[in-house]
């Protein structure tokens, strides 16, 4: 139902209480209280229909990165790109501080290595998996499965 046809209808509405009720003061004023109390529920169902569907983008929220896209996470890697595509590069100490908060959540940093966006970059997976090790991160989950690869 839209809004202009919901508009129509309380309008009519209005219309045909106050044509039916010829009566003057009491019933007018009965008329206006009932119109008052229908467009408050009409701009309740509005709020919690806008409500509704502004919280549905909460899609992302179980995903491996919480409420962030994967895609979005990969960008944050940027210093790390030349180290993700060959295995004797060096590894940048922005690379690092950003492998090591990713790190924090092992499914994450997985799904970014493996993200379109990654790939889309040049990244390999077998190279930027070795990132955490090259970074000599001490907590790093060591044997994590990252799709066919394991953190060394």
């Amino acid at each position: 139902m839209s809004a202009g046809f919901i508009l129509y209808s309380v309008s009519n509405f209005s219309v045909a209480c106050c044509s039916i009720n010829q009566e003057v003061g009491l019933v007018f004023r009965h008329c206006i209280e009932e119109m008052e109390a229908a467009m408050k529920n009409i701009c309740l169902v509005a709020f919690l229909v806008i409500l509704g569907v502004a919280q549905f983008d909460g899609a992302y929220g179980a995903g491996e990165c919480g409420k962030s896209n994967p895609d979005t996470e990969a960008w944050k890697l940027a210093p790390c790109a030349a180290a993700a595509q060959d295995a004797n590069a060096a590894v940048s100490s922005k690379c690092c501080s950003q492998v090591k908060r990713l790190g924090q959540n092992p499914s994450c940093l997985c799904a970014v290595m493996l993200s379109n966006t990654a790939k889309s970059s040049g990244v390999k997976p077998e190279v930027a998996i070795t990132i955490p090790k090259r970074c000599n991160i001490p907590d790093r989950p060591v044997g994590y499965k990252c799709g066919a690869y394991t953190l060394p």
